[in-house]
């Protein structure tokens, strides 16, 4: 994994007054305003297969990429597949993969509406999403305040599950939690926190909770305290990554957002691996008044969602201290 967005290759752009959010905070998405009360939202994401399974892999790619609407508390709209395979894998197989995208959106609401493929010697596959909002009313990842608590809606080690599947570490029984948290459309936890009303949104994906989360703090000029013992996991994930089972980009997350982050001394190393997991299809990270937390919880839980967490807390930021502090407990 290579800590560089496509959006931050060039900062040339002429500003356009519309643009409500561009790529200067690491946002998820961007969103450009065409009328006081109607914005559009705009994201691309694909990758390398991480499941055997080529549907299976179709519905976490089209999940995934309409995650990034779903943060800022849009509605996805349309989606065109983007797609690069190698003809000698056989075109059922990419027939799969669409079929799982297709699906996916389906049960979002969302409409394909084209797409584009080109010959590749590994296979990648993913969306380019299109969706509405009211730009007034745009959930972005630079809006956290002092005072707010931070909730959590999956639990982390997608990525040291799959990469544990592909070294025999974990059978395919193992592997189905990972499997059907990144299946899972994040729709019903953006419903419930615009139902609520929170002050700041991202979704976790490559750079782990800790990586997403550096971000948002930054964007938003405080601190974000994580808790890791109240950070939700899936099965077996903290043993095998106290057993060294990790992923390259969960050595690479932790590396490059290092400069960012503090973590007490009894945060065990393992436990700071698995925050640093880069994960497929996450879960959002929500930050919201502590006031209002308890009716996000009970909105979540009403639509669904059923490993949502209270992680931490946000705290004022300081100009000579870290971005996200990890305690223990």
């Amino acid at each position: 994994m290579c800590h560089i967005r496509s959006d931050s290759t060039d900062k040339t752009f002429d500003p356009d007054p519309n643009l409500v959010v561009g790529f200067e905070t690491s946002d998820d998405a961007g969103v450009y305003r065409l009328s006081d009360d109607l914005a559009l939202v705009q994201t691309v994401d694909f990758f390398t297969p991480i499941v055997d399974d080529p549907y299976a892999f179709g519905q976490i790619a089209a999940a995934n990429a309409l995650s990034d609407v779903y943060a800022m508390g849009g509605r996805p709209l349309t989606a065109m597949n983007i797609a690069c395979f190698p003809c000698a894998a056989g075109m059922d197989v990419l027939a799969r993969i669409l079929e799982g995208g297709r699906d996916k959106l389906r049960e979002a609401g969302v409409v394909l509406v084209g797409g584009h493929t080109v010959t590749d010697n590994e296979p990648k596959y993913g969306l380019s999403v299109t969706g509405l909002i009211d730009p007034r009313n745009v959930i972005t990842n630079s809006g956290a305040k002092p005072g707010d608590l931070l909730i959590l809606t999956k639990p982390l080690g997608t990525g040291i599950l799959t990469t544990a599947f592909k070294f025999d570490k974990v059978s395919e029984g193992d592997l189905a939690e990972a499997v059907s948290f990144m299946r899972a459309l994040n729709k019903a936890a953006s419903t419930a926190m615009v139902k609520v009303g929170v002050n700041a949104c991202t979704d976790i994906t490559g750079f782990g909770l800790l990586g997403h989360s550096c971000e948002a703090a930054l964007a938003s000029g405080v601190t974000f305290v994580i808790r890791a013992a109240r950070v939700p996991v899936m099965s077996r994930v903290d043993d095998l990554a106290s057993e060294g089972i990790l992923p390259g980009g969960a050595r690479q997350n932790q590396e490059y957002f290092a400069r960012w982050v503090h973590f007490d001394d009894d945060v065990p190393q393992y436990k700071r691996a698995v925050l640093f997991d880069p994960e497929t299809s996450g879960g959002l990270l929500i930050s919201v008044p502590e006031g209002t937390a308890q009716r996000l919880m009970d909105a979540l839980a009403e639509l669904g969602v059923e490993r949502a967490s209270v992680i931490g807390e946000v705290i004022p930021g300081r100009r000579h201290g870290p971005s996200v502090r990890v305690l223990a407990s």
